[in-house]
């Protein structure tokens, strides 16, 4: 899971820069492109631990917490 700390901590980076951007009334087309990086990187790291959850629960045979992370999915 570092890999996965390491990606979060990135991406707070991103919307850390997209506050100080927003503050300063940077390019309004910057602040979108940035918008969307940190989205893109976001939705890519949801999309790891959903994968590896997902695994997991599988490897064990864990039929109700697959079911429950598939609730959750389809509350999107």
């Amino acid at each position: 899971m570092d890999d996965v700390i390491l990606r979060l901590k990135k991406v707070n980076g991103q919307i850390q820069g997209l506050i100080r951007m927003v503050e300063n009334s940077d390019n309004c087309e910057k602040v979108i492109v940035q918008f969307q990086a940190a989205k893109a990187a976001l939705e890519k790291t949801y999309s790891l631990v959903l994968d590896r959850s997902l695994k997991e629960c599988m490897s064990h045979n864990d039929t109700e917490n697959v079911g429950r992370i598939l609730k959750l999915i389809s509350k999107q």
